[in-house]
């Protein structure tokens, strides 16, 4: 089964960090270019950050650069957004999503993705 797979959100403090894993499985992710997504209640999903398949390039939401990094272990078929310094706007459900088609990041808010998976929740709240 070709699927994405997010994990490792939940709950944590203001000013704390979490790494969120987006596996893939039936599929490799090298040479896809991966966006990462949220989406907080009340309000429409947006774009967060993105690497590319071709030269692993990134791009960052303005709001979340110097907090978030982004990165791909080919390995274990993995691509990880580490949240740093988070704060309770941060709040969200996050979600990955996978094109083969698009080779660079350059507006991957609205790329046609092949995969998408299921969100995991992150709660930043004292």
């Amino acid at each position: 089964q070709l699927q994405l797979v997010e994990s490792g959100g939940g709950l944590v403090q203001p000013g704390g960090s979490l790494r969120l894993s987006c596996a893939a499985s039936g599929f490799s992710l090298d040479y896809n270019t991966i966006g990462w997504f949220r989406r907080a209640p009340g309000k429409e999903r947006e774009g967060v950050s993105c690497i590319s398949g071709r030269d692993g390039s990134t791009v960052f939401k303005d709001s979340v650069k110097g907090r978030f990094t982004i990165s791909r272990d080919s390995a274990k078929n993995t691509v990880y957004l580490q949240l740093n310094s988070l704060k309770p706007e941060d709040t969200a459900v996050y979600y990955c999503a996978a094109s083969h088609g698009y080779y660079y990041c350059s507006g991957y808010e609205f790329f046609e993705y092949d995969y998408w998976g299921q969100g995991t929740q992150v709660t930043v709240s004292s």
